[in-house]
């Protein structure tokens, strides 16, 4: 049986679109907070506020997602998104708390937004092997999108003004709205209530992490996650002092972009280079960025940075996707595919804002970019050390009737 190709086209799509007005976004918020004289470390608390609405609205976007048509959730999702652009054409500059709550306001819809487009995957498609297939391609449109968003999206950033800048964001997320409408609108658990769901939220997190294959799962994507929240930052202040480039430049931006492009190869390639019966090869994979990021810093020669950044993606693609799908096809089973998905929301957000604050406080405190790089590289290695050592999967037996 193979996967629906049209509504996971209109899904791939609508994920693009979406995803890549989130990005460009953040490069909006970056020039009006050097234009506004703010230091570069700002960025890091302005970022901060786009996580914080993933453990507010955690207990509740997951039932949210189960209760209604996931296609449908999109919709509101990106509507919202779209009033955070509003509140940021019409709010003060010059107080970064308004910066913060329009994108704020982004990260609302944004939490919404994401139980949906992971939990329709196993409603459009038919067995674990095409939805494997399926949670890579997101993946890799997702970081497409990001690629994209990080260098168009950046560069256009810097050639426009912010107030146009932000009404072609507002204009990408009305497009990924109407994608959408393309998507087949599956009927919802109609059963679900809030505030019993709610309730059951962290009685789902504790059952999710006893299990070794989804703990394992959920620490080792946001542990990923949260060093690529730091290093998307620190790349932004890493780039023009080391390598003696205009903060506002484009060239930042496609050089930044790189990681993106090295992310979609390791995401394409994962599902060949590591079997889904054996997924914990990836943390090899983990392994290897965790070196990769350490490095990094210290080298200020344009094109080998350019190379460590290709590097940092690909394995940090490879890293994560293997995770994604077992991930998915077991919480649907244990508590829901939407409940599943806020819940590794809600942990990779927490520690987006932990790694966040430690970068902020770090350079706040007067150590340079490059120390905080590989304060956040040392982080992940404890992360890793610990699911490699401390977290033991007795069997994956049942994964490798799938592949025979």
């Amino acid at each position: 049986m193979k996967a629906r190709l049209q509504p996971l086209q209109a899904l791939y799509f609508t994920q693009f679109l979406s995803a890549f007005a989130d990005n460009m976004i953040l490069f909006v918020i970056n020039n009006l907070l050097t234009d506004n004289g703010f230091s570069p470390a700002s960025l890091a608390l302005v970022s901060i506020s786009f996580f914080l609405p993933y453990l507010f609205l955690a207990p509740l976007v997951g039932p949210f997602a189960d209760k209604h048509p996931k296609s449908f959730v999109l919709i509101i999702g990106n509507l919202i998104k779209g009033l955070g652009v509003v509140l940021l054409l019409i709010t003060d500059h010059t107080h970064i708390l308004f910066l913060m709550l329009a994108y704020f306001t982004v990260g609302v819809g944004a939490v919404v937004y994401s139980p949906a487009k992971y939990g329709i995957l196993p409603e459009l498609t038919d067995n674990e092997s095409a939805l494997f297939q399926a949670n890579a391609r997101i993946e890799a449109y997702t970081i497409i999108a990001i690629l994209a968003g990080i260098g168009g999206g950046g560069t256009i950033a810097s050639m426009t003004s912010p107030t146009l800048s932000s009404l072609i964001c507002l204009a990408l997320y009305c497009a990924s709205l109407l994608m959408t409408f393309f998507i087949p609108r599956m009927h919802g658990n109609e059963a679900i209530r809030y505030g019993k769901e709610a309730r059951r939220f962290f009685a789902d997190v504790n059952l999710l992490m006893r299990k070794p294959e989804t703990k394992l799962s959920l620490i080792g994507t946001g542990s990923f996650w949260m060093s690529s929240a730091v290093l998307r930052v620190a790349a932004l202040a890493w780039i023009p002092v080391s390598l003696a480039i205009d903060p506002k430049s484009f060239a930042v931006s496609l050089i930044f972009a790189t990681t993106s492009i090295g992310i979609v190869i390791g995401a394409f390639l994962a599902p060949k280079l590591i079997p889904l019966h054996r997924f914990t090869r990836s943390l090899s994979y983990g392994f290897g960025l965790f070196f990769l990021i350490v490095l990094f810093p210290w080298f200020h020669i344009t094109p080998v940075a350019i190379m460590f950044l290709l590097m940092i993606g690909f394995t940090g693609g490879a890293f994560i996707v293997p995770m994604n799908t077992v991930l998915q096809e077991e919480g649907k089973k244990m508590v829901g595919s939407g409940k599943t998905i806020a819940v590794q929301n809600f942990i990779e957000n927490l520690l987006m804002i932990v790694g966040s604050g430690i970068y902020y406080i770090i350079v706040y405190l007067g150590v340079s970019v490059t120390g905080a790089i590989i304060a956040q590289g040392i982080l992940l290695l404890l992360f890793l050390i610990y699911l490699r050592f401390f977290v033991n999967i007795p069997s994956q037996r049942r994964y490798h009737a799938e592949e025979k």
